[in-house]
């Protein structure tokens, strides 16, 4: 595909704005409601395999609801970083590569498919357990133990370090160029490492940066849109003591009104005094 010049790029992005901003939302929505779900229903309260799989047998519905929640709006979180990069990279060729776009599609489709399979095989495995054999902890920790099982969660795993690094390129890029302030910049690289490292067990974090992007996306900004959304050029951000310097300079005094123009001829305007000061004539009194 040939590179589009700065007015197509425009165009473009204007005709599949809202698109992007709906694929956006509904990636954070999808994420936090996939792990809402997740947390009800049934769970054990002690740490024990086989435990482990009669409950998960129990609960198996909504753990493959979730997981297919969870793929869609890990799909969806791919849709919305590429697109980013695109955007980016048509603002700046030369400093955005194109691997950031394959990491970040890689990580998304490989997190979604691994999430299905993994859940779809742990359903049909603890359903075999629960109603054949004798349900004991070596039946069990053979269950968990397959091949097939262990393979899955390391490709999950490393679909989730490939989104990872997906979510921190795209942001670091897209702020570099200017499409991201420096707050949703920094935002998206801390999502990215929330991937990796949980903090809390719903994605609050990554949920509120794909809503704050899609809001981004949509023009609604409220401090409006950055430059470089509506240039169509890289509009990197200025360093941060020259912006600190901007908003001082913008904070000070007002400066003094200027002086109104005189007319030709007209003595030079100063401060006056009684003696530059026209005398009244007193009127005589009859």
């Amino acid at each position: 595909m040939a590179p589009m010049n700065a007015d197509q790029q425009l165009a473009y992005e204007a005709r599949v704005r809202n698109r992007q901003a709906i694929v956006a939302v509904a990636a954070g929505i999808l994420l936090v409601l996939a792990s809402a779900i997740q947390l009800t229903g049934p769970h054990t309260k002690v740490d024990e395999l086989t435990i482990d799989l009669i409950v998960a047998n129990k609960r198996f519905p909504l753990d493959l609801i979730a997981s297919v929640l969870n793929a869609i709006g890990s799909l969806a979180v791919a849709w919305t970083l590429a697109y980013l990069y695109r955007c980016s990279r048509a603002r700046n060729q030369t400093e955005v590569k194109p691997y950031v776009r394959i990491i970040a599609v890689a990580g998304g489709v490989l997190a979604a498919i691994t999430g299905v399979a993994y859940a779809i095989i742990v359903a049909i495995r603890v359903h075999e357990f629960v109603t054949t054999g004798s349900q004991t902890y070596a039946e069990a920790n053979h269950l968990t133990t397959a091949g097939g099982l262990l393979l899955l969660q390391l490709l999950g795993q490393a679909g989730a370090l490939l989104l990872a690094v997906g979510f921190v390129l795209v942001s670091l890029n897209a702020m570099r160029q200017g499409l991201l302030t420096r707050f949703m910049g920094y935002l998206g690289i801390f999502a990215g490492v929330l991937v990796l490292f949980q903090v809390t067990q719903i994605p609050v974090v990554q949920g509120y940066w794909l809503a704050a992007v899609a809001y981004l996306i949509s023009g609604r900004w409220p401090t409006g849109l950055p430059p470089a959304w509506v240039t169509g050029r890289a509009e990197p951000w200025p360093p941060s003591s020259q912006m600190r310097a901007r908003r001082a300079a913008g904070g000070g005094a007002r400066p003094s009104p200027q002086p109104e123009p005189q007319p030709a001829g007209a003595p030079a305007a100063g401060p006056r005094t009684r003696a530059s000061t026209p005398k009244r004539k007193r009127k005589r009194r009859n």
